[in-house]
């Protein structure tokens, strides 16, 4: 993940990016493990890392894939409302899964997300998740 993580800030310093801090609180994301920002904005766009399904402290929501799906995306919905844009202006997913196997049950909780128009996806599974999760995601969102 950090190497996709990597291009998507390398993508954003060559474009002129913000950097924009992670959203703080009642169910938000926790600001970044790591050397990267949770969300980044440029040429109208916003380029968020990917997420976990974990608590605001970063521990794994208690259930496996679905509850996990579930806090990954409300999650992105915080970090993309928090920046004035909607789901529905999600144009992109990337879904990281550790067990391709959990494909469906992934699915049920991600279509609540999207009822409407669905961003474009790619998935990938079978690979480590960080913090031993089931599912990690990452998005880019039209702005503006």
């Amino acid at each position: 993940m950090r190497g996709v993580a990597s291009v998507a800030l390398a993508v954003g310093a060559l474009s002129g990016c913000s950097v924009i801090s992670a959203v703080g609180g009642g169910g938000s994301p926790a600001p970044p493990a790591g050397p990267y920002e949770a969300v980044r904005r440029g040429g109208g766009l916003l380029f968020l890392a990917g997420q976990l399904g974990t608590r605001d402290d970063g521990t794994l929501v208690p259930g496996g894939i679905q509850p996990e799906t579930r806090r990954a995306l409300e999650k992105i919905q915080a970090l993309v409302e928090s920046e004035g844009s909607t789901m529905d202006r999600v144009v992109k997913c990337t879904v990281f899964l550790a067990d391709i196997a959990e494909w469906d049950a992934m699915n049920v909780e991600y279509a609540k997300f999207f009822p409407g128009r669905k961003p474009a996806r790619t998935a990938v599974g079978g690979i480590g998740v960080p913090r031993m999760g089931r599912v990690e995601i990452e998005c880019i969102a039209s702005v503006g």
